[in-house]
């Protein structure tokens, strides 16, 4: 894989990428951004570079007119404009400003397949030349934004950061906890989701050159907890079991203040879609829709990784939802040696002649270990007996533990590491098991598996079921959707049909409440064990 290599006052830091993207589209997935404002086009002229080394193809007419032949002799070009085919090196000559938000790095962004049916214009409010739209997906981990003109349904970008209400938990649990302790932190922790998102706004605004007043639409999802804390409503019933089985009313009064915090027009039409019930939340229903589970036959389960996993099944009569609190294991938080997916992560570990081997995310040099990478692993040290199935390190290993990486940023896994995966695995496990038991269906009746969320995207499939995470059946019908809850959110903003069809799946849907299953217990510890299911 060819790399680029940029110059820095400390040093370099090189960064792998796929032929065929532009040097601004590269750089705007690690933290080495170049100014920008016009979408990439080459008229504003701000992402300016300097080729130190390697060939690229000529300038553009855009670089003539923005360049002297001197500068364009010097090797200065439009990030934008220069195409990188093979290894460069490059100084950076108009940093962006720091910013916690990101492109995702190439391959784990977008689902696709968006609807074709979009919003008719005379819906949108005022006489905006060029409307925009914007899908919102509010995790317990990141947040994601996708922008797409309404005038066509064209995509125009996607960003992802942190949701910075993991000062207060990195688990909803602990979240609605401080959240009931008092009406000042409630407060806080929905004005840090606001904020962030305004952030997110803004970021796409100045590096894509958008008016944000042209926004007029943004629909938003996520799961239960999440929105009761960004409404600031009913986030307390969620703490109390018998709220657990029934629809929680989480929706925001009034979205006025929003718009007006986010810049957005006024009369933006913001709408957050309502959750299922308890913690199953819309986050899972845009899963569903952009799947489209129910109108597939018996034997559908669809598994939405996450800190908050959501899980359901759809056995040809009856879609049966429940959620599991996994922990933010699977998002790379949480494990001494974990990072989100994001560049720097060891997203795929094999074990070949005995030497441990792994691939990185638009990076060299390896930060930590992603979900996807954890399952890797996990996998490979049980497969060559330096860990056992009951989650122990044999006595050849260290004390502290496995040592994938040797070098600045030592990168080992320790026994705690294990555990805690275990216990992600196990809730997944009683998920899927009593979803099962409920449609009398058994793991063989399963005819397809769809896997969402950022970690499903680089998931080896094999791996994860040698080690109990997926269900043992042909590795061909599992099929990896990376971010479905914003894919549906998207298919939302674009179709209002796609709302409409939501409806429909209240009367299909059965919530499962798995405190209630009596063998909870004995399913749990039977799915900590690292081996198939």
């Amino acid at each position: 894989m060819p790399e680029i290599t940029v110059m820095l006052e400390e040093g370099q830091q090189s960064i792998p990428f796929n032929a065929g993207q532009s040097l601004r589209d590269i750089l705007d997935t690690t933290d080495f951004q170049v100014r920008s404002g016009c979408r990439g086009m080459g008229a504003c002229g701000l992402c300016r570079v300097r080729i130190e080394a390697g060939k690229v193809r000529t300038p553009t007419s855009n670089e003539q007119m923005h360049f002297s032949s001197a500068q364009l002799a010097e090797g200065i070009r439009l990030a934008c404009q220069v195409i990188a085919e093979d290894d460069l090196q490059i100084t950076i000559l108009s940093p962006a400003r720091e910013s916690g938000w990101r492109s995702p790095p190439h391959g784990i962004g977008r689902r696709g397949g968006q609807s074709s049916g979009f919003p008719p214009l005379n819906d949108l409010p005022g006489q905006i030349e060029s409307p925009y739209g914007v899908a919102v997906d509010l995790g317990t981990t990141h947040i994601h934004l996708s922008f797409h003109e309404l005038s066509n349904g064209q995509w125009v970008c996607s960003r992802y950061a942190l949701n910075p209400q993991m000062d207060f938990g990195s688990d909803v649990l602990t979240r609605l906890v401080a959240a009931s302790e008092s009406k000042k932190q409630a407060r806080t922790l929905g004005q840090l989701a606001i904020k962030a998102i305004g952030e997110g706004l803004l970021d796409i605004a100045t590096r894509e050159g958008i008016n944000l007043q042209q926004v007029v639409r943004l629909v938003l999802v996520g799961n239960t907890a999440m929105l009761a804390l960004l409404s600031g409503r009913n986030y307390e019933l969620l703490l109390q079991p018998r709220h657990w089985m029934s629809a929680v009313d989480c929706l925001p009064k009034g979205t006025k203040p929003w718009a007006e915090s986010w810049g957005i027009h006024p009369q933006a039409r913001i709408e957050t879609i309502s959750p299922l019930a308890g913690f199953v939340g819309s986050d899972l229903l845009a899963g569903v829709l952009t799947t489209h589970l129910t109108e597939n036959e018996g034997g559908s389960l669809l598994i939405d990784f996450g800190t908050n996993s959501e899980i359901a099944l759809w056995d040809g009569q009856i879609l049966r939802a429940t959620s599991a609190a996994g922990g933010p294991a699977f998002e790379g938080c949480g494990i001494s040696c974990g990072v989100p997916v994001e560049p720097g992560a060891i997203y795929d570990v094999r074990l070949k002649d005995g030497i441990f081997d792994y691939s990185i995310i638009a990076g060299s040099k390896p930060s930590g270990v992603c979900g996807s990478g954890l399952v890797d692993f996990i996998a490979n040290l049980v497969g060559s007996g330096s860990l056992n199935r009951l989650g122990q390190f044999t006595t050849t290993v260290h004390e502290r533990g496995f040592e994938l990486v040797r070098g600045d940023q030592n990168i080992v896994l320790n026994k705690r590491d294990v555990d805690m995966f275990q216990r992600a695995k196990a809730a997944i496990g009683v998920g899927i098991q009593v979803l099962l038991t409920q449609a009398g269906m058994r793991c063989a009746d399963l005819r397809r598996i769809y896997v969402g969320g950022a970690f499903g995207r680089f998931l080896n499939v094999e791996n994860a079921q040698a080690i109990g995470l997926l269900p043992m059946i042909q590795p061909d019908r599992v099929e990896l959707c990376g971010n479905i809850a914003l894919a549906g959110c998207e298919e939302m903003l674009l179709s209002p049909a796609a709302v409409d069809s939501l409806k429909n799946l209240g009367s299909k849907t059965e919530i499962v409440n798995l405190s209630q299953c009596l063998d909870f217990e004995d399913i749990f510890l039977e799915n900590l064990y690292l081996q198939p299911m």
